[in-house]
């Protein structure tokens, strides 16, 4: 691959997380347990829809095929989107949802802290904005681990039942391919190993305060999103976000 294509790779890996992140937690819209959370959930959910925008709309204006972002977003088949793992997974409880917005977050700050430090100023200028708000959703669903894990007993119940669900999905947040260590060797991205360190220290400090046990590091298995091979979740996420832009391409409003 070349530069160009590396990096368009990369940015769609941002923008698709983001985005599916994003369309997962509006699904809690009129579900959520106490109407404080459901407005939290939706701010975060909106924050990374916006991320995903600025994301996306630099990786239409590298492809320069005629789409835009928005393209990107809904006229993609599952195939063709390279979001982590993890995000697309259902939410479950929400034991289950906050650990999956935890091990997202603990991951997605050190990105973006990273990444504004990039030798490409655009992306450092998006990554620098978006880090003050991941500051804030980190905060706030590590806060949610511990009060789950060390709440009542069947808090606990649940957090433990929620951790081998999402866990192994976490291989992708501790590994580089070829394409992201290419980019960090040029200035781009941050380094890999850095970030799989500040992510594992976040984890454990905040699952030893949850009294939750820490699993063994993940391993690979037979998906790998960086390859468009998805999980089975993916694909319904898709049509349900998808369906009024397939429905009627053309429609302006």
């Amino acid at each position: 691959m070349n530069d160009k294509t590396d990096l368009i790779e990369y940015l769609l890996r941002l923008g698709d997380s983001a985005l599916i992140q994003g369309q997962r937690l509006c699904q809690w819209c009129g579900k959520a347990p106490a109407l404080e959370e459901e407005l939290a959930l939706m701010n975060v959910g909106l924050d990374l829809v916006g991320q995903a925008r600025h994301w996306l709309e630099y990786a239409a204006e590298l492809l320069d095929d005629g789409r835009d972002a928005d393209d990107l977003a809904f006229r993609r088949d599952e195939r063709a989107y390279r979001n982590l793992l993890l995000v697309e997974q259902p939410n479950g409880d929400y034991a289950v949802t906050m650990l999956k917005q935890f091990l997202y977050d603990a991951w997605h700050l050190p990105v973006l802290q990273g990444l504004s430090q990039s030798s490409d100023e655009r992306i450092a200028g998006i990554a620098a904005k978006a880090a003050k708000e991941v500051t804030y959703h980190l905060r706030r669903s590590g806060e949610w681990i511990e009060r789950l894990g060390d709440g009542t007993e069947e808090s606990h119940r649940r957090m433990l039942a929620a951790i081998p669900e999402v866990w192994r999905f976490t291989v992708e947040l501790i590994a580089a391919d070829d394409s992201e260590q290419r980019l960090c060797a040029a200035g781009i991205s941050p380094d890999i190993a850095s970030v799989a360190a500040q992510w594992q220290t976040t984890v454990n400090d905040v699952f030893t305060r949850a009294t939750l046990p820490v699993p063994a590091a993940p391993s690979y298995f037979y998906l790998n999103a960086r390859r468009g091979l998805h999980s089975e979740h993916l694909g319904i996420l898709l049509a349900e976000m998808q369906f009024l832009p397939r429905a009627y391409p053309d429609a302006t409003w």
